[in-house]
């Protein structure tokens, strides 16, 4: 837990909303901390953009670290996306152009303040780091810097939806959890009378919006929109980026540090979907003061000695046994002077006969994979926010169901940092199929770790844009793109690529069971080789854990299952795994709240039939305030044939145990090479 701290160099007010006007009317509120001697001495402002309701959604976390960054000497705003938490409108999908503009017009009139010194800088995890780098990529005179954490550069295939192609369990699920916190109303105490029809609006414009994403199956414009990747050179403003190795993101750190131009940092720890001072994968460092170090450098002029900072530091990870949940990952920081390193060494590893992983090639052969559907029940959560039972737990009974390739035992330790890639010579009987690769630290017991995993369907071995299907029989070659990470291999343990068909509930398995036939000797993995460096020992170390002390929040426990959990019919072959969602009981009695929320994302699928692949979900969110008790209840299924997917919502809402709106949604959509 951070150490709190109460005494800052600056005293700060907090002003609980302001408006900040758009051109076409509508106002965005946010809420704000304040140096009490802005307005004679202007400073910068920090600005955080995101839609998950200031006023009670993120209310206790804004203010650890708002409050933080506030005592020492910046202006910092929490505004609410249009359409989100008190702000007016309403709301689309995520990162649209809309929201962008709205973010770059909020950028100039916070810049316009007699408070500020019209300097604007931006920082964000996950949304917020996301629009940080879009708008940073529109330029907006007043935005000098960003700080993206946990985001990405490529919305289509390495975000939550189309990974390496293939549809991700990530998708509807998230879906439905926006679905259920878009319709939630505006508080009284902030927009007064007009709440009420506030949210009228909302409930009536709420569609999910899985409806929009499963019409772009491809890279297309829609996915292009908002990433980044797509022309770095738009980004010319400093920009700070980190991530950790259990976050679903930590592969875009590197990325942007080898593609922007301008100047740069980047940052992996071990930590999942978090700030790296508030975490639940230890250890923690002092984050904020390295936010303060880059911000006092680019918007003071203060000499932190950040720039003589290495540009890419992470943590090398030790190897663990396989556990379900990780509190603390051991292992020493690194860091390299530029990325990509001069100094990594891809080495190759061949897929060779007998399933013997080795540097040297033997005479190849054809060896054939057709994974059952239960393969991916040792996978753990993507996006991990390292909860309990959030990790990949033993390979090995994955393995049963998988072409499993080992090398001998390693007679001298090594250590592997960036992206590895298997590539791939193949033929598939069917026109569509899917791989997933994981790369594993087998220990001399025979355990087996999951360092890193890629997926790949393979009917965008070419190209995400424009796939095309494989013709049974052809041979093809393909490479397979593995998440980065930092790992140390000991002595005497194996190196092993697995490899399968399918990975549920991961990622939805194609229309039919297909068989891969491997040319072994043709096939290999290369593994960036990282040599020790003596420089690592002398890397600065980090401050202190600290964040600034919490708004007050009593949270009361809840009878529900709060874990993930896995059960198999054995004499039906289904299998379900259920992933607990938002299970929480919290006042906030500041401002006299009380929400009580749960959902639940379930996804269920029986060996040998890959169309009886099912998603379902199933939310709860309970407002009560003063006077109103607000419900929404949503319940969501997503299934498919050989053809189409079909998609179901239901979905009412209740005031005072009144329901006072109901609608249901019955989709179609036409499967596209997936």
């Amino acid at each position: 837990m951070p150490k709190i701290e109460t005494e800052f160099p600056h005293s700060v007010k907090t002003v609980e909303n302001i408006f900040i006007p758009m051109k076409d009317g509508k106002q965005l509120a946010a809420k704000m901390w304040l140096p009490d001697d802005a307005d004679k001495n202007p400073v910068p402002v920090i600005l955080e953009y995101i839609p998950y309701r200031k006023r009670d959604g993120t209310r206790t976390r804004d203010q650890s670290l708002h409050m933080y960054l506030a005592g020492h000497g910046y202006a910092c705003v929490r505004l609410d996306i249009r359409g989100s938490g008190d702000s007016e409108g309403l709301i689309d999908d995520e990162y649209t152009v809309q929201e962008q503009l709205d973010g770059c017009e909020a950028i100039a009139w916070l810049a316009n303040q007699l408070w500020c010194d019209g300097q604007v800088a931006m920082i964000g995890i996950s949304w917020g780091g996301f629009n940080g780098l879009q708008i940073a990529a529109r330029n907006p005179t007043a935005l000098k810097t960003i700080i993206t954490v946990g985001s990405t550069d490529d919305r289509y295939a390495t975000d939550i939806h189309w990974v390496g192609g293939c549809l991700s369990k990530d998708n509807f699920d998230w879906s439905s959890t926006m679905f259920a916190h878009n319709d939630l109303a505006p508080d009284p105490e902030i927009v007064d009378e007009k709440w009420r029809d506030m949210w009228m609006q909302r409930i009536a414009h709420n569609t999910p919006w899985i409806l929009n994403w499963m019409q772009h199956q491809r890279r297309d414009d829609y996915w292009k929109q908002g990433s980044v990747c797509e022309d770095f050179s738009r980004i010319s403003i400093p920009v700070y980026a980190v991530s950790g190795w259990a976050d679903n993101y930590s592969e875009s750190v590197p990325r942007l540090l080898a593609n922007l131009k301008g100047p740069r940092l980047g940052l992996n720890g071990p930590w999942a979907h978090s700030y790296p001072h508030d975490v639940a994968v230890r250890p923690a460092i002092g984050w904020l003061q390295e936010a303060i170090r880059w911000f006092d450098h680019w918007l003071k002029g203060i000499d932190t000695g950040m720039l003589a900072e290495p540009m890419y530091r992470v943590w090398m990870q030790d190897y663990v046994p396989p556990k379900t949940c990780y509190v603390e990952r051991p292992g020493r920081w690194v860091a390299e002077a530029k990325w990509p390193s001069p100094r990594i060494v891809n080495e190759k590893h061949y897929l060779n006969t007998g399933g013997q992983l080795g540097t040297r090639k033997t005479a190849p052969e054809k060896v054939s994979i057709c994974s059952p559907l239960w393969v991916g029940a040792t996978a753990g959560e993507v996006g991990r926010y390292g909860e309990d039972a959030d990790w990949a737990s033993d390979q090995r009974e994955d393995d049963g169901g998988s072409l499993v390739f080992t090398s001998k035992p390693i007679t001298k330790a090594f250590e592997i940092l960036g992206a590895p890639q298997l590539h791939l010579e193949f033929s598939s009987d069917k026109p569509q199929a899917l791989v997933c690769v994981r790369l594993n630290d087998v220990a001399p017991n025979g355990s087996s770790t999951r360092v890193t995993v890629g997926l790949l369907n393979l009917t965008h071995r070419d190209s995400h844009e424009n796939p095309t299907a494989l013709k049974p029989g052809k041979t093809y070659k393909a490479i397979v793109d593995l998440d980065d990470i930092a790992h140390s291999f000991r002595k005497g343990h194996r190196i092993a690529v697995s490899i399968s068909t399918t990975y549920w509930p991961i990622a939805w398995p194609s229309p039919e069971l297909a068989t891969l036939t491997i040319s072994t000797a043709k096939s290999f993995l290369e593994m960036p080789v990282r040599p020790k460096d003596r420089k690592d020992a002398k890397l600065r170390e980090f401050g202190p854990v600290v964040a600034a002390l919490d708004t007050p929040s009593i949270h009361h426990p809840k009878e529900v299952a709060q874990r993930r959990s896995l059960t198999r019919d054995l004499l039906s072959g289904t299998m379900t795994v259920d992933f607990p969602r938002w299970v929480l009981f919290k006042e906030m009695p500041d401002i006299g709240q009380t929400q009580n929320t749960q959902g639940l994302a379930r996804y269920e699928i029986t060996d040998g039939d890959p169309l009886s692949a099912k998603t379902i979900t199933d939310f709860r969110i309970e407002i009560a305030r003063k006077d109103t008790t607000m419900v929404h209840h949503s319940r969501g299924q997503m299934t498919c044939d050989a053809t189409h997917f079909i998609i179901t919502m239901d979905y009412t809402v209740e005031e005072n145990g009144t329901r006072i709106f109901e609608r249901t949604w019955r989709e179609r959509i036409k499967r596209d090479m997936v």
